[in-house]
This record gives structure tokens, sequence and C-alpha cells, in this order.
């Protein structure tokens, strides 16, 4: 980082360093969270998988949607990135019925307002990609909100505009991945607004950390599902009895040997390009 930098924030994974009124760098640390607790055991890579992936889709969705990115530095977990105004909500795009979806949907037949066909089961294809916004909470947990809340949150033209470009992103890159052998069933999205009013992709871009992968040779219906995502950490978490609160446990070498092979096959099947030859020049993903 260089010396006139001025760190602004920390995020679960992200630091955020001030380069000047109009740009950021954002170093993606190899920092791991579940139930939005930081794990005191990092990830080895994580963080260049995250930088190496959201560049990639960054470089290949920006005539559906701008994005943030300026450059990649040689690090391969740092970007550089225009300032935005961030919206206050997160935009989230689920294809198929996992998570706190499913759990949504067991316990009132919709989600986020959405009220879907009778007789779905765990991990099921939904009939339509939905839109499923939810709080960013500064403490605790992210909540699942209806459109209407999150349209007052961020007006209603900038609220119908991201919900458009979440969509077209989603459809994008699960037709990509599909033909790779990857689902995406799910995925979140962070947009802001430009100094000229534009909404802009920005943060990560479907990323392991953003996104349920799943093998699609081992896709069945009614269960969860193998993935290439950090779901692999969250198990092992609920295994341990663990109340989902600050501390989080300490993670043992399998499992952080598990993650960050996943997340590497995660890399290469979605970009075709060997992890290694990415670590040597990032800008092979651009």
């Amino acid at each position: 980082m260089t010396p006139e930098a001025t760190h602004v924030a920390s995020g679960k994974v992200r630091e955020i360093y001030a380069l000047d009124d109009g740009t950021l760098a954002l170093v993606a640390s190899d920092r791991i969270s579940t139930f939005d607790v930081v794990l005191p055991t990092p990830i080895p890579d994580k963080g260049r998988v995250l930088t190496g992936l959201s560049a990639f889709w960054f470089a290949r969705t920006r005539e559906l949607v701008p994005n943030h990115l300026l450059r990649l530095d040689e690090d391969g977990r740092t970007m550089i990135c225009r300032r935005l105004e961030m919206l206050p909500i997160e935009c989230v795009v689920r294809g198929y019925l996992a998570g706190s979806g499913w759990k949504d949907y067991r316990e009132t037949g919709a989600v986020c307002g959405h009220t879907l066909p009778d007789g779905l089961v765990e991990s099921a294809r939904l009939p339509e990609p939905i839109f499923t916004p939810a709080t960013k909470a500064v403490e605790g947990h992210d909540e699942n909100i209806d459109e209407a809340r999150a349209a007052a949150l961020c007006g209603e033209d900038r609220y119908r505009t991201a919900k458009e470009a979440s969509l077209a992103l989603y459809r994008f890159a699960s037709e990509h991945a599909e033909a790779r052998g990857i689902i995406l069933a799910d995925t979140k999205f962070e947009l802001g607004i430009a100094p000229d009013g534009t909404v802009v992709l920005a943060d990560e871009a479907l990323t392991p950390d953003s996104s349920r992968f799943w093998p699609a040779a081992e896709y069945e219906p009614g269960r969860p599902q193998p993935s290439f995502d950090k779901q692999f950490v969250r198990d092992w978490c609920e295994r341990t009895g663990w109340g989902k609160e600050p501390p989080g446990p300490e993670l043992p070498a399998d499992v952080v040997s598990g993650t960050r092979a996943r997340y590497v096959e995660a890399f290469e099947r979605l970009t075709e390009i060997p992890f290694d030859s990415y670590l040597a020049n990032p800008e092979v993903v651009v």
C-alpha cells in the first residue's frame, strides 16, 4: 500500500484505504466469516480468490452493469476502485431454494414477499430467479426484507435499477457457470451510486463468499448440496454446537485445507485459468 493511503474502514474480509477523494483500495484478507462472525482462523489465498474472481466477472459484465474496478494490484488481493455512495441494502438473487430462503419458505410459503408454488423441496430450482433484498447489519445478523421496505430505503428509481441490474447479472453468470459444471444457486451483490447518478456494481461479485456454487453433476433436489463455497465451514460450525455469536471457533487444519481447495476449484472452473497463473500475473483474469 502506498504511503499516502489512509485506512478508512475494516470489513469482515476487506481493509479499505482512501487513495484520494475519488479512489479507494480494497484489500481482501484471508479472513472468513460465518453467520456474520469473523472466525479466528484464516484460509490461505482466500483473499486472492475473491479478488481474482471479482475482477474476472467485472471484466465480463461491464456491458451489462458498470462497475467500480479501475485496476488490480500486483499482490492479487487489492482492487483500486472508484468511490461510490453505497446502497443501504444487499442485492440478493436466488435461483434455487436454499439457506434462509428455504427456511422462510418452510415457515410461510414465501421468500421476502415472493409467494412460491406449494410442494417445493430443499435445493429446488425456482420457476424464475427472484430478487430478495436484505439489510446491512452493522452489528448482529443481516435481515431479509420485502421489496417495499427495500424501495423505501433506497428510493424507488434506484431500487428498481438495482433490482434489474442484479437479475441481469445473475442470469449472465448462471449461464456461464452452468456451462462449466457449476450451479449458481444464489448470490449477493453490492451496488452503489456514482457521482453522475449511475448505479454501479461494487465490492465483490460472484465469489464463493457471496454465492452458493454447487457441482452440477452432483445436484439432487430434496437435500443440502455439496458446494464450492463457505457452506463447508458453516456446516462444520453448526456441528460444533457454537451459538453463532462472537467469538467464533478455531478451524481445524482439515477444514482450512478443504475450504481453500473448494475456493480454488471454483476459481479454476469458472475462469478456466489455473490459480497459479493468476498468482504469477493477476492481470490474466481481465
